[in-house]
Order: structure tokens, then sequence, then C-alpha cells
């Protein structure tokens, strides 16, 4: 057949990343979800586990919105008056006022123009850096910015790139220093908030150096911050990292698919930004939107976070995420201290990273280890992501099972 020898190939292919590490491995099957009760959160069934419940402590959805009944019901209503697809890419007969409002509501949440959304963070990203991205740009990016950010880098043909190390100002400076004259548009791209890690972008010094030297490109230097893990995890009234360091960007790239626990992905930007990318990102034009019911999930996803109750559900997130840290601190093990809900474990080894995955998993925990070579040799950790859905119960019971570790 004309597939075996491509079949061969790419089995070796595969057995070459299980055999170093960089495999992702079979996915866990959720089967079911048992509701909270008795100081407890949500747990999880999953498949070939019998009826052992799980608590999940690597999931994005910080404010634990996705179980809500409002969240649910709004979501049901959007299907209900208009079916559970959009039937269409936006430029033919896909757009639903649904999709205009909610563009609008998250421009007003962030302070901007106008806002655009996308089928999902990933392809918002591409979407803007690669039709922002001409022959006479140069692309600025700090060393660790998400998989998105470096495969839209890939696709440009940009006059030249520069990967300053993890929030070096003085690289990223010195970057834009070395590139005056060489191209009319400097673009300087980072996380918000660096997955992998919890911490987050000195924004404030990063939006700072973009001003200096702004008269001295043609066309600027453009701030582009994809803040898919700050946006309502992080800041008094969850704008994220900007709010969390009281400063602004020029292009912010959000996601509808973590702490609003909804799916999709946005940006927010100026009038004539936006104008441009509907025009020419073909991640937007070519492909489908969300869906109404999911836009209207994520319309009542901000109006609980942008409110009273949101302000709540924030400082209890907070609380949970406070308490694992100083709890993980006090048992001895080495974290990354930040504000925000991704609290990692450093184990700094291979082994140890993937025997403590399965020790937790035995007892009642997901989690994700990440070794080498995901990470440096050195850098080994288990990323823990604390939710608003968590109760004090919850995690009190996880940092019980990490002191009996071995």
């Amino acid at each position: 057949m004309a597939l075996d020898k491509l079949n061969k190939a790419l089995a070796s292919q595969v057995e070459e990343l299980e055999a170093s590490g960089r495999a992702k491995g079979k996915e866990k099957v959720i089967t079911k979800i048992v509701a909270p009760a008795n100081g407890k959160g949500p747990r999880y069934i999953l498949e070939n586990q019998g009826d052992k419940e799980f608590i999940r402590m690597n999931a994005n959805s910080y404010l634990g919105l996705s179980l809500r009944k409002d969240m649910i019901k709004a979501e049901e209503k959007g299907a209900e008056e208009f079916g559970v697809g959009p039937g269409a890419v936006r430029f033919i007969a896909g757009t639903y006022k649904s999709h205009i409002n909610l563009e609008e509501r998250l421009a007003k949440f962030h302070g901007r123009d106008e806002g655009m959304i996308f089928s999902s963070a990933y392809v918002t990203s591409i979407g803007v850096v690669f039709p922002l991205t001409t022959k006479e740009t140069v692309l600025v990016s700090d060393e660790l910015n998400h998989n998105c950010i470096i495969q839209a880098m890939r696709l440009g043909k940009p006059a030249g790139k520069a990967i300053y190390k993890h929030n070096n100002m003085e690289e990223l400076e010195q970057a834009l220093k070395d590139n005056v004259g060489k191209a009319k548009r400097a673009l300087v791209i980072s996380d918000g908030i660096f997955s992998m890690r919890g911490d987050n972008a000195p924004l404030d010094k990063l939006v700072e150096i973009c001003k200096k030297y702004d008269d001295q490109y043609e066309e600027g230097v453009i701030s582009i911050v994809d803040d898919s893990h700050g946006v309502g995890a992080i800041g008094e009234t969850g704008r994220g990292t900007e709010e969390y360091v009281n400063t602004k960007v020029d292009v912010l790239v959000g996601t509808l698919g973590k702490a609003y626990g909804v799916n999709g992905g946005y940006v927010v930007a100026s009038h004539d930004v936006i104008r441009y990318l509907r025009e020419t990102a073909p991640t937007y034009i070519y492909s489908n939107p969300i869906t109404v019911s999911e836009t209207e999930a994520a319309i009542k996803a901000i109006d609980i976070l942008d409110s009273e109750e949101g302000k709540g559900i924030l400082n209890n997130l907070k609380e949970r995420t406070i308490q694992f840290e100083n709890g993980l601190k006090e048992a001895g093990f080495e974290t990354i201290e930040g504000a925000h809900p991704v609290v990692p474990l450093m184990t700094r080894d291979t082994k140890k990273t993937k025997d403590m995955v399965n020790y937790l998993l035995e007892n009642g925990i997901m989690s994700t280890g990440l070794s080498y070579p995901v990470v440096p040799s050195g850098d080994e950790e288990i990323r823990f992501q604390i939710s608003a859905e968590h109760t004090e119960k919850d995690i009190d019971y996880v940092l019980d099972v990490l002191k009996n570790y071995g």
C-alpha cells in the first residue's frame, strides 16, 4: 500500500519521541464530573479507573466558571435560538449579532477601541503577528514565549529577528537599538504570564522601552502581548498582567478558553489595527468563528468577572494560590513565587518528576510533569494550576499527599 513506507517512518519518529521523553503519551479521558459536595470541589472520573474520583490540578479554568448553571443556561439559550454552528466563515454569512456584542464587550473590558474574536487563542496570535510582519519589520521576542508566537514568527519573512533572554529588558533594548535603520517597523512580542512558570513579563518596563525607541522606527515600535494565562487570573479586577503591573500594551491577545471557561481567542487594539486584521488575518478570514452558544457563554463569563461577585471569585483564587504556595514552601519544596495561580514545584530531575506525577495520580490527583528535553535539564517541574473552584479542603489534601511522598 502507498502508506506502508510512510507508516514505518512515522512510527519510528513517534518511538524516538517516546524514547527521549518528548511524547505527550495517551490522553486521559474524563467520563464524568462529580458535583462539589462536603467542602470539596468538583471531582473527575477517568476512563479505566473505575469509580475513583480525581481532583484536577492541571486545568486552565482559573475562575472555575464552566460548571456554573448560569453559564450553561447562557450557552443553551444561544444554541436554542441560533443552532449549534455558525454555518460559514464570518465574511460569507457566519457573523451573528452575538459575535459583535462579545467583541464590543471585550474591547470595553480592556479599554480598547475594538475587539476581534478567533476560533482559539493559538490562531489569534498567529492571526495577529503574521499579518503585521512585513519584509521591513524586525521581530523581538522573549525566549520563553509560547509556541503560538514561535510559529507565528516562523511564518513571516521579516527583515530580522532577535530573541532576548527571559524577561531581560537590557537585551530587549539592545535588540531595538541594534536594528535601528534596518527596519521600518519593530514588533516586540511577549507572553504576559509564562505558562510553564507562572511568572509575568515586566510589561511596564517593556512598554517604556518600546516608547523610547518608537521615534527611531518609521512605522513605530509596537508591543504585542499574549496574556491568555493572565486575563481573568491576575489583577485586582481580572484584567490580567497589564492591570497587575499598571500599564497598557499596543495589541493585547487573550483567550476565552482558560479563565472564562468557554472556547475561542481574541485580540483588542486600535480601530485601524483591528480593521486591518479583519482584511488580512488568514486564521480569521478562512476559519469558522466560535458558535453563538459559546459566544453567549463568554459574554456571561465577562459579566460575572466584571462584578462584585467576580471580585470575590478572584479573591478566593488568590487565597487558594497563596495557601498552596506557602504549603509547598513549608513542606520544603522549591517553587517559583508569584501571584499567578500557576504554581510550579521544581523537582529538577526527570525521574523524580515522573515518579511524583504517578504517585499523585495514584492518590487521586491529576498533575502535569515537565521533564527534559521539554524543559532544560535541571529545570524539571510539576506544574500545578489553582482554580477558584478548589476549596481550602482540596488544597490541604493535595499538600498532605505531597508531604507524604517518598
